[in-house]
């Protein structure tokens, strides 16, 4: 019995052991999952960005117009029917007659009407609401693009604040070991105190730029979250490549009037404005045609039902009366007389059921509808007039937007070439600046230079670190903004 419960007791801790070792595997898969990059930020912003779902929200709502529009061709049908108490004097509504009683009624009635001519207003409508649904389709591919690219920025920000909080990080280390060694000196004798304290005085300032670095880093990341729709206490990390790898277009490839003409055919923005301008057209002739006269034709069936009470009299003869007439019988005029008749009541007719009375009383009507517009204080050709303004306003519109397209293309060509000549620039300020703090320190070692100086030195590769990469970055995204132009997407 000690054997067997030795064994399980063991088959559990082994059980529980595996179980925590897969418990860690996962956790560390999971925790390798969180690392956001380029392509899982972009993918999930345009899935559950705000502006996004907006956007997706009015697509639909013009799919249910195109839908209404298209079903308003099938001829129209509606049923209805009543059940009423009526008291008092009343109008019978089968036999029109006046009564004074109290009875149900009940009527059902099926209507149905078909326009049969006019039809060029509602297939325009229908074209046009086919090319507005087009045009809300584009217009949520252009809020993807318009949010990748946002993101895209926002993790490019992610990337440029890092980078600043290591240059500050490493500018942090190096003031300490500075003032670790100057500590030392100064505890031989070598150096005076002024030294230390003015290096102390720097190593609060470099701490002090450090934490402002890595709140610049959570700022970002805030602000990309807003841009995904994601809870600002969740946790968030994003994969950070080395900028130096990511891949770039060669500038010779990215002439601005290459890339516009690429960019007018392809950009979301223009796609929906040409679709807007041909719902447009459609809704200048659907409102032209409301002008003209209307044929539909319409039919009925109906029936009613009535409890109402009829008497039931008969006849009963009795003695005869002068009719006051007198006819000449061989020169003899004799009185007429008739016998008088008059009616007992006796009972009511039975109420014929309600089936029955709904069969007897069935009706069915067909007929023609003439519609004719005269005047109907100007909204018919208000309409009109408002469709043909439209146009020009979407020409307008989109003639704007080329226009702006183009302009945005070009300032991005002449930004990504300065960024570029200001790149190579501030990587060769960065390098003299390095040699100049080396000399420095070097200097610094042997007495031959002051702390303020050397601290000169150190700010100035610190600033000249701080303008490469910034100018790194905005190099990189500039390159983007024209490749994402060009059509190639965005890729780090």
């Amino acid at each position: 019995m000690n054997i067997t419960i030795n064994q399980e007791t063991i088959f559990l801790r082994m059980r529980k052991f595996a179980t925590a070792i897969l418990f860690i595997i996962l956790a560390s898969h999971t925790e390798a999952q969180e690392k956001w990059n380029l392509r899982t930020i972009v993918d999930y912003a345009m899935e559950n960005n705000i502006t996004v779902k907006m956007s997706e929200v009015q697509e639909k709502i013009a799919a249910i117009n195109l839908k209404q529009s298209r079903l308003s061709q099938i001829p129209t049908a509606g049923f209805s029917g009543n059940l009423g108490y009526n008291s008092g004097n009343n109008q019978d509504p089968i036999t029109f007659q006046r009564v004074t009683q109290t009875y149900l009624s009940s009527g059902v009635q099926l209507q149905s009407s078909a326009e049969i001519f006019n039809f060029f207003s509602r297939r325009n409508q229908i074209a046009a609401n086919e090319w507005e649904y087009e045009a809300s389709k584009a217009y949520v591919s252009k809020m993807k693009n318009d949010i990748a690219l946002t993101a895209a920025n926002g993790y490019l920000q992610i990337l440029l604040t890092k980078e600043q909080e290591k240059i500050m990080q490493v500018q942090l280390e190096q003031t300490r070991a500075q003032l670790d060694n100057t500590h030392k000196m100064v505890a031989a004798g070598t150096l005076p105190e002024l030294n230390e304290t003015q290096l102390v005085a720097q190593l609060a300032i470099d701490s002090g730029n450090y934490i402002s670095a890595k709140g610049n880093t959570q700022l970002a990341l805030l602000t990309l979250k807003s841009y995904l729709n994601i809870d600002a206490s969740a946790p968030f990390e994003v994969d950070t490549p080395p900028v130096e790898l990511i891949p770039l277009e060669p500038i010779a490839d990215l002439q601005p009037d290459f890339v516009y003409s690429l960019a007018v055919a392809n950009q979301p923005q223009q796609k929906y404005n040409e679709l807007k301008l041909k719902a447009a057209y459609k809704s200048k002739a659907a409102a032209r045609a409301a002008l003209l006269p209307s044929l539909s034709v319409y039919g009925s069936l109906s029936s009613n039902f009535i409890s109402t009470k009829t008497p039931n009299y008969i006849p009963v003869i009795g003695a005869p009366v002068a009719t006051g007439d007198f006819v000449n019988v061989n020169g003899n005029n004799y009185m007429v007389q008739s016998p008088s008749v008059s009616y007992v009541k006796n009972g009511n007719i039975p109420i014929d059921p309600y089936f029955k009375q709904i069969s007897d009383n069935f009706s069915q009507g067909i007929g023609l509808s003439l519609s004719i517009p005269i005047f109907n204080g100007y909204n018919t050709r208000a309409n009109y007039e408002r469709s043909k303004l439209n146009i020009q306003n979407y020409k307008l519109q989109q003639d704007q937007d080329n226009q702006k397209l183009k302009q945005d293309i070009y300032q991005a060509y002449i930004a990504a070439t300065t960024a570029m000549d200001k790149y190579n620039a501030s990587k060769k300020a960065v390098d003299a600046a390095e040699q100049t703090y080396v000399f420095a320190g070097k200097r610094y070692e042997v007495g031959m230079l002051g702390t303020f100086d050397l601290i000169t030195a150190q700010n100035n590769l610190l600033r000249t670190k701080l303008d490469y990469n910034s100018s790194r970055f905005d190099y990189v995204f500039k390159m983007k903004v024209l490749e994402f132009y060009k059509g190639l997407g965005l890729k780090l």
